[in-house]
């Protein structure tokens, strides 16, 4: 199993509105992406992070290049941003 972990800077105002994205992705993601087995949110005072689960590093690096994060979810998120997010990928061992 892999995970990619998204962390996002997101200003308190706008929180609402990336959970709002979240929840409007975790169906098509789950249901769409190959490799695809899980997805939370995790929001904290400092910041908000997705954990994305799947069944091979591949299956993740794969979804970071699909139009599905690349324009749909960036781009609605892209707005809503301090920075640029932290990306990060895991192995399981």
């Amino acid at each position: 199993m892999a995970y990619l972990e998204i962390t996002l800077q997101v200003e308190p105002a706008n929180r609402v509105a990336a959970a709002g994205v979240y929840e409007k992705y975790k169906q098509p993601f789950l249901d769409t992406v190959p490799g695809a087995i899980s997805k939370q949110l995790l929001v904290r005072d400092e910041d908000v992070q997705v954990l994305h689960g799947f069944q091979t590093v591949a299956d993740a690096k794969a979804y970071l290049a699909s139009d599905l994060f690349t324009r749909d979810v960036v781009g609605v998120l892209s707005p809503l941003l301090k920075a640029v997010p932290e990306v990060r990928v895991y192995d399981t061992v």
